[in-house]
């Protein structure tokens, strides 16, 4: 097969995916990245007496990527048949209120980035500010101030020497510390490497509607240090929200509500795009379908290939099982862990041209409609595929005691199936829009792995202006000074209802995708609600109540222009 890439697909694969030899020249063809990840992970196949399968698998495997219909995360591409061997993005891993325990945190995390992978942490068992030490007769420092040794530890370490470490940090938001932890990044030279989230809770959000007070509790001692409104708190996660896009909330029980192994214990963080819900030492590896490979010709325009989706669904889900076999698991608690729930997250990008080839607004409700029909689709073959992987490889080791141990339930491979990842560099790669994001603009700057600053218009807008003719030099200067066609007022109204872009789109409407993704995917949906720049703090307030009323498991909200070196920006470097 020739691979169809286009010029930054390139540039990107170059930069970090592509092996190179000890002088940093490049040594393999994308053909062969593709060839060496396929290869590698359908020795898996071997494991379970299937040898005379793994050509066929790995050929299978091959065609599947080759065609962008379907990519795994980064670190399978990057590190597959390669000396680091680690597979997995999302890892978590516990921090305890011990110099011992924060330490081996810190050492634990460098090997994980130097491996490839991102970290999650809760900050929420270490005791608040001026709390006693008894070990040494003075006080404590707080989390915060533990999480800037994570981010220089952070900061120093290339992952592999492929990409730069990322952290989730969450703090409850009934810890004493909370106010501290939210206004943590109004410096932007702080804490660089995290994403911070605060983990809010039924309790929280029952005081905050009944305008009472809430008790901040030392997870020391368990018992209440002060109380405040509940209103204050929320108030001011509106506030630095809208003023730089952080913290994100994250909702403690709408995760652990669907946490599949409660018997394992809470699920307290995620990975740093907080897509992927993990319990401590858990490891889970992603990919991602394709959404606009998925179609076929119809006499009224295109339609959704299902039958296409549902092969391409079980093959990935072979492929993500795959994986956790062959992996190079970082620590052996990790391997533990991952090897006992089995976790993998199929998501989907390309969703965005999957809609404008079927002709549907985003913004619409037949696009909420499509969405929640394609994801309950996955959902439901991911999961057919993960019971038929169990008939013949087994249950995943957790399974009794699980939430899916009912009688009558056949086994899953699997602990969970489905997660909606953002794949930022993944969609480049395959040339379609990024998850379940809208186009962010028609043409755009994007900053991909730090150092490479990429200038792009839409691919599929471009394909149809230059069919139905009305591409032109004005329109092109025009894209490149504002990324958006609504004032356009010669183009034909039905494509510029096609082509909605990020800021054209109510952030209620963002939410409501979201939350229809949400309610047939396992672990959790990164998508980010986008503002304009003029929105105010009462919009961003709206944008967190909805998501938490509609079950969403957290919300990022970014209002564009808020924040130094944004990594999207409309046209040439102009803010939407």
């Amino acid at each position: 097969m020739a691979l169809k890439l286009a010029e930054n697909a390139l540039r990107i694969l170059r930069a970090r995916y592509l092996k190179k030899d000890p002088e940093g020249n490049i040594v393999e063809s994308p053909e062969e990245m593709f060839r060496r990840v396929a290869n590698h992970v359908a020795a898996a196949e071997a494991t379970f007496d299937h040898q005379e399968k793994v050509a066929e698998t790995a050929e299978a495997f091959y065609q599947m990527m080759a065609s962008s219909e379907f990519l795994p995360n980064s670190p399978t591409m990057m590190n597959a048949e390669r000396e680091l061997g680690q597979l997995a993005a999302c890892f978590v891993l516990p921090v305890e209120d011990s110099l011992d325990a924060i330490f081996e945190a810190i050492k634990n995390t460098a090997i994980i980035h130097q491996s490839g992978g991102g970290t999650g942490f809760s900050f929420s068992h270490l005791r608040p500010k001026n709390d006693i030490v008894s070990t040494t007769n003075g006080v404590a420092s707080g989390p915060v101030s533990f999480m800037r040794v994570f981010n220089m530890a952070t900061e120093v370490i290339k992952q592999g020497g492929t990409r730069r470490g990322a952290n989730m940090g969450l703090l409850r938001v009934d810890h004493p510390d909370i106010m501290e932890f939210i206004t943590a990044k109004r410096d932007p030279q702080e804490l660089t490497s995290f994403n911070l989230s605060v983990g809010i809770t039924r309790e929280f959000m029952a005081a905050l509607e009944k305008a009472k007070e809430f008790d901040l509790i030392n997870p020391r001692t368990g018992h209440r240090v002060t109380t405040v409104e509940a209103r204050e708190i929320f108030d001011l996660v509106v506030e630095c929200a809208w003023e730089s896009g952080e913290p994100g909330v994250i909702f403690l029980d709408h995760i652990n509500s669907d946490n599949p192994t409660p018997h394992l214990g809470q699920i307290q963080s995620t990975n740093p795009c907080g897509e992927q819900p993990l319990l401590t030492y858990e490891a889970c590896n992603l990919g991602s379908i394709n959404l606009a490979k998925m179609t076929t010709n119809s006499l009224g325009g295109q339609k959704i290939d299902w039958d296409r989706l549902r092969r391409t669904v079980r093959l990935a889900v072979r492929f993500l099982d795959d994986v956790i076999e062959v992996n190079r698991y970082p620590l052996p608690e990790i391997k533990r862990v991952s090897w006992g729930n089995r976790k993998v997250g199929l998501g989907v990008m390309g969703f965005a041209h999957l809609l404008i080839l079927l002709g549907i607004s985003y913004d619409s409700e037949e696009g909420i409609r499509v969405a929640e029909e394609v994801m309950r689709f996955i959902q439901e073959a991911g999961h057919e595929a993960s019971r038929e992987l169990a008939k013949h490889r087994g249950p995943f080791p957790n399974f009794p005691g699980s939430r899916y141990d009912q009688e009558g339930n056949p086994p899953l491979r699997n602990a969970t199936v489905t997660t909606i990842a953002p794949t930022g560099t993944l969609s480049i790669i395959a040339g379609c829009s990024s998850g379940i994001e809208p186009l962010f603009a028609l043409s755009y700057t994007r900053r991909a792995l730090e150092d490479i600053e990429l200038f792009e218009i839409d691919s599929l807008f471009l394909r149809q202006a230059k069919e139905a003719g009305f591409w032109s030099p004005e329109l092109e200067d025009s894209l490149q000074q504002t990324g958006s066609i609504r004032a356009e007022e010669e183009i034909p109204p039905q494509v510029r209802r096609l082509f909605v872009t990020a800021f054209d789109i109510l952030p209620s409407r963002h939410v409501q995708m979201q939350a229809a993704f949400q309610r047939h995917t396992d672990n959790a949906v990164s998508k980010t609600i986008n503002f304009p720049y003029d929105a105010t703090k009462n919009d961003v307030q709206e944008a967190f109540l909805l998501a938490y009323k509609l079950g969403c498991k957290g919300v990022t909200i970014y209002r564009s222009g808020t924040r130094i070196g944004q990594v999207l920006t409309c046209g040439l470097n102009q803010l939407c």
